[in-house]
């Protein structure tokens, strides 16, 4: 049973409404369930094949207000590159001897994994291990790169990666209540903005099928797909 303060904050929503994204973001900031500061995530359900490699939409974004969590960083490289990763702000750098820590003790203390392509062939040892996790290096997204401090900083300063699911839905977060509306607004247009631009030329109709916005432990808002694709195609 849904306690009482979600079930007061679900009476602030029309279920039936679909809502437009700056109203969304105003009920769900206005809605604070838990005593924590929640985390505020953004649904969006496309219209593509994730079956077919050319309809499996994924990119990066950087979050112009970040996501307000700081992300441990692990960079897997050699020789000079391991001073420039630590100088850029990196919380785990090293090679062969960090994979094999991952190897023989599941050791996983970092969120993201950023790798030069000289030492990707000893990363494909931990890739049975990263791959299911979605820490995984990879060149799409910008974390395989000889450009370390360039990678680190983006992930310190609020970089998401976003990539549609099996049921062609992405989720990623927009940062958390106490942003308030206008911090939270100007990161959902950003990620809106870079889903568009992730289109594959193969999909065809309307490319947004539903959005939705809601905080950890609140209700979901629904908003206005066409809405919301209008706002893709202005900030794209």
């Amino acid at each position: 049973m849904a306690g009482k303060k979600y079930q007061a904050a679900a009476k602030n929503i029309d279920r039936d409404k679909h809502y437009s994204l700056e109203e969304a973001i105003k009920i769900v900031a206005a809605n604070k369930v838990a005593k924590f500061d929640e985390s505020v995530e953004m649904a969006i359900r496309l219209n593509v094949d994730p079956r077919q490699a050319d309809q499996n939409v994924r990119g990066t974004v950087v979050l112009p207000n970040g996501t307000g969590k700081t992300a441990r960083v692990l960079v897997l490289t050699k020789g000079d590159k391991e001073r420039e990763a630590r100088e850029a702000g990196a919380d785990f750098v090293g090679g062969e001897d960090l994979i094999k820590k991952i190897q023989e003790e599941n050791w996983l203390d970092f969120d993201r994994v950023i790798a030069t392509p000289d030492v990707m062939a000893l990363v494909g040892r931990i890739g049975k291990i990263l791959g299911p996790r979605g820490l995984m290096p990879n060149p799409k997204v910008g974390t395989v790169t000889f450009d370390v401090a360039k990678a680190v900083g983006e992930v310190k300063a609020g970089k998401v990666d976003f990539r549609v699911d099996k049921a062609g839905v992405v989720h990623a977060p927009l940062g958390k209540m106490s942003f308030g509306e206008e911090k939270l607004l100007q990161n959902a247009n950003s990620l809106l903005a870079a889903i568009w631009r992730a289109k594959p030329s193969t999909a065809k109709g309307n490319y947004v099928k539903s959005v939705a916005v809601s905080s950890t432990m609140g209700p979901g808002v629904r908003i206005d797909a066409v809405g919301a694709s209008k706002t893709f195609l202005a900030a794209a």
